[in-house]
Formats: C-alpha cells, structure tokens, sequence
C-alpha cells in the first residue's frame, strides 16, 4: 500500500482515501515517510540550493 501527505488537510492518506493529485505528495513506502513529507521536502530543497550554490562556485555562506 502506498502512503500520501495531503497539504491541505496535512493529514496521511492511504490509496483508498487519497485526495486529488493537486493535493497530495507521494507516494511513500510508509506512513512514517508520509507524515514527514513536508520536512523531507525542505531539506532536499536546501541541499539542492546548497549544490546549486557551489556549481556556480558562490560561497555557500554569503
């Protein structure tokens, strides 16, 4: 079964509840993974940036 964050509702859905796609993140191998999508999300946003940064050879910093 797979796991689904709803950003709107901020609650874990499985495939028999989810809600439209436009809501929902996923899919997770576990509800555990599922509520944790938000922070998940920041920190590959944040390490993304960072990598992004020092190809384009800035100070990571600055």
């Amino acid at each position: 079964m797979a796991y689904w964050y709803n950003i709107a509702t901020k609650q874990v859905e499985t495939d028999e509840n989810r809600s439209r796609n436009d809501d929902v993140m996923g899919p997770y191998d576990t509800e555990a993974e599922a509520s944790n999508a938000i922070a998940s999300a920041h920190a590959k946003t944040e390490q993304w940036d960072a990598e992004e940064r020092a190809w384009e050879g800035e100070d990571s910093e600055a």
